[in-house]
């Protein structure tokens, strides 16, 4: 709009708003025949004539509100509206005039837009559907063309396998001429290293022979009958011999094939002459140890013999003697602070036994060949796991490890991990197995039986059975049991000059490692397991042995460890708890032996040892 245009509006609606703006006109009052007059409060009355013509006829228009004008008839008299009003209502005629002028052109303008605009939508889709019609021909052709380009290129490629193929069957016919050529020079190769390998077999099959031969004259020399072997206890002789027989027996096996028309290989001729080095390296052990077996073996026939005497003896007077001993000892000369010498020098003994023991398989212990620790790692699984299997709920199993234990040290053949095991798998296989059963006993005595009390019978019961039947296995338990505790000689060991804490500790019986020694409740613990295995074994036999010969270590033994500790000194803690478990284990079957003798014994404890 323009400014005049503006302010003509602002004058308007100022008017519009002035208490004369209010009044309502009606251009159609003449043609109604009505007449106005001006009131005295300025307010237009429309008043009806008398003569008019239509009574129906209302003020206002539809725009307008307000109320009704009220018709009056007015004096024929009554003069008309002023100039400056008539102006003003003619002004507003003309505005209302240009207004609907306005209205109609945008009217027009508009629906010449639309016109226009469907002509252009119509014109637009009439373009796009010829486009349509354009792609839908563009891609007709392009689809004509895929097809012919199709077509050609299969046509190329059908050629191009076709001369493929002509190719690949060059090829082949070129690679099997090849083959041909290859296969004959094979031919020829083979028939060379065929005529190569029968003079290397013929060679072998010498050598072969000449092992045999030497292997069989080495095996004479462990005939029992030959002046090398006359001196050799049964035992190593059976090992030695049957050894010599598995080697001529791994030679024979090799010999057997050649006599089915094969000659021998490079591994069979390994196993040959590792059993000829086998048999020379087993004669010279054999040798060695004839050297010392004379003796050795007169030496532990009067320990067998001295053995049974000392068995045979009424148990009753010994074992009177010895407590009647012990009170004229401690009347004498009081308690004493450590055993007496002959405890000590059947100690040293044992001890001594076990050493020679561990050095006797020593080879087999130690070696790098791998084909003996094979024998080792089998010899001790097949050793200490009958032993692990005791336990208090074993009941009839335990006549099944017995045995297991039994046929090992007897030189059967005894089954573990499904394979076949024996001690004459190696010279040395008895005394390691001997060794391993006998630390294994005592190590179940210082875990299980430490753990559980109830175990020291069935273990104690299977090791007197083992003891009775192999007296080496039994000594070599008791050196165990008084290296691990040597309060089961009894026995308390001094500390000497120049000796560190530790190391009396580690005499003692602790178990000192980098993180320090055991406490003191544990290390009782250990103890007591162990005497408590001691006072099981010497009051237990194995009920299913030999009721003929004597207890291998019977209760005369648990009589000689009660009274020699109550002729020592007592020592803080261990004396009391040792002295407890021995009595709980063992006190009923010595009441029932000693009677008497016990009593007075429990009554010395009582009256004078406690009190110290």
């Amino acid at each position: 709009m323009m400014p005049s245009e503006n302010q003509r509006w602002e004058t308007l609606q100022a008017i519009k708003n002035s208490p004369k703006g209010r009044i309502k006109s009606d251009p159609h009052w003449s043609d109604r025949g009505e007449v106005s007059v001006l009131s005295t409060h300025g307010v237009f009355k429309n008043i009806s004539q008398p003569q008019a013509t239509s009574d129906g006829l209302k003020l206002g228009s539809p725009l307008e509100e307000g109320r009704t004008p009220t018709f009056l008839p007015s004096p024929p008299t009554l003069p008309l509206l002023s100039p400056r009003d008539m102006e003003m209502n003619g002004c507003i005629m003309a505005f209302e005039e240009e207004q609907r002028e306005k209205a109609k052109a945008a009217v027009r303008k508009r629906q010449q837009q639309l016109e226009e605009t469907v002509l252009a939508i119509a014109a637009a889709d009439s373009e796009q559907l010829k486009r349509i019609e354009e792609l839908m021909e563009l891609k007709q052709r392009q689809e004509n063309q895929m097809m012919r380009d199709l077509r050609d290129r299969e046509t190329k490629e059908s050629m191009g396998r076709q001369e493929q193929l002509k190719e690949a069957h060059r090829h082949r016919i070129k690679i099997l001429n090849m083959r041909v050529w290859e296969s004959e020079q094979q031919r020829v190769r083979e028939a060379e290293l065929e005529r190569q390998r029968q003079a290397e077999g013929r060679e072998r099959l010498n050598n072969l022979n000449n092992i045999q031969e030497e292997i069989l004259q080495l095996n004479q020399l462990l005939d029992p009958s030959t002046h090398i072997t006359e001196h050799l206890l049964a035992g190593s002789l059976s090992s030695y011999t049957t050894r010599g027989n598995q080697l001529c027996s791994q030679v024979s096996e090799v010999v057997h094939k050649t006599a089915e028309g094969e000659f021998p290989g490079v591994e069979d001729m390994m196993v040959a002459k590792q059993a000829l080095h086998n048999m020379k390296t087993l004669i010279q052990q054999m040798q060695e140890e004839a050297v010392s077996a004379q003796e050795e073996k007169k030496k532990r026939g009067e320990e067998e013999e001295h053995r049974k005497q000392v068995a045979l003896q009424q148990q009753k007077e010994a074992e009177k003697k010895a407590a009647e001993s012990s009170k004229e000892k401690a009347q004498r000369k009081g308690l004493q602070n450590r055993a007496d010498g002959s405890t000590m020098k059947w100690f040293r003994d044992l001890q001594t036994s076990l050493s020679q023991c561990a050095q006797s398989f020593e080879q087999l212990s130690s070696s790098r060949d791998k084909q003996t620790k094979k024998i080792k790692m089998e010899l001790q699984k097949t050793a200490t796991t009958p032993v692990c299997q005791i336990s208090p709920i074993s009941g009839s199993l335990l006549r099944g490890i017995f045995d297991k234990i039994d046929n090992l040290l007897s030189g059967r053949s005894t089954e573990c991990g499904g394979k076949s095991v024996s001690t004459s798998l190696h010279p040395q296989g008895l005394n390691f197995v001997s060794y391993k059963i006998a630390e294994k006993f005592v190590r179940l005595g210082e875990e299980e039986v430490a753990s559980n009390h109830k175990a020291a019978f069935p273990i104690a019961v299977v090791a007197s059975g083992i003891w009775e039947l192999h007296p080496k296995v039994g000594d070599l338990i008791l050196a165990h049991l008084h290296k691990s505790c040597p309060y089961s000689i009894p026995h308390y060991p001094p500390m000497k000059d120049g000796m560190s804490v530790k190391e009396y500790q580690e005499i003692l019986g602790y178990h000192v490692d980098e993180s320090g020694v055991e406490n003191q409740d544990q290390f009782l613990k250990r103890m007591s397991g162990m005497i408590r295995l001691y006072a099981a074994i010497v009051q237990l036999r194995w009920p299913f042995g030999s009721k003929q010969e004597p207890v291998p270590h019977g209760l005369n033994h648990g009589w000689r460890w009660l009274a020699q500790v109550l002729n020592m000194a007592p020592v803080v803690d261990i004396t009391a708890t040792l002295l407890y478990d021995f009595l709980e284990v063992c006190g009923n079957a010595l009441i029932k032996q000693y009677q008497n003798q016990f009593w007075k014994l429990i009554l010395l404890l009582k009256e004078e040892y406690l009190p110290r």
